[in-house]
């Protein structure tokens, strides 16, 4: 059986599904989609910590779909901007996590993550499959995967 790892930069996939659909994204369809006939080996979901009560709820779902959550907190600078990526810890979690899996889904469409895509399929031999937004996906991203797949209406709430 297949064996996955899966990664959702959880802030990418909010706002861009909010911008270009105006919707959420299903995580349960998601994973549903995903998972079958495969087995998951390790799946994080990665967010950034405001402290609400309804983001909190949120999280408690992802960990009830199969997702360990990783939070960072949100760090708002004195210059009014916010920073609260997971780029580096992604990336991490990726390359270590690769080992052990035939393929590695990445659920962002940063372009950031070209390079990890490229080093992964090209010189660890995994297939590399990446769930993004397609106007808002980096096309050197979408170039890096073995296969891209459109977040569409099927994949929202």
């Amino acid at each position: 059986m297949e064996k996955l790892a899966i990664f959702v930069d959880v802030q990418n996939v909010y706002y861009t599904c909010r911008q270009i659909y105006k919707r959420n994204f299903d995580y349960n369809k998601f994973w549903q989609e995903i998972t079958k006939n495969r087995k998951v080996v390790k799946a994080i979901a990665y967010a950034i910590e405001r402290g609400d009560k309804k983001q909190q709820e949120f999280q408690n779902i992802l960990r009830s779909i199969g997702f360990e959550v990783k939070l960072k907190p949100f760090t708002q600078r004195s210059d009014g901007s916010a920073k609260g990526d997971w780029d580096v810890g992604i990336t991490i979690d990726a390359i270590e996590y690769s080992s052990f899996v035939d393929t590695v889904i990445l659920v962002s469409g940063d372009g950031d993550f070209d390079i990890l895509a490229h080093t992964l399929r090209v010189n660890r031999g995994k297939n590399i499959e990446v769930y993004g937004v397609p106007e808002l996906t980096a096309g050197a991203l979408i170039n890096a995967a073995s296969k891209f797949t459109p977040i569409e209406t099927r994949l929202l709430l």
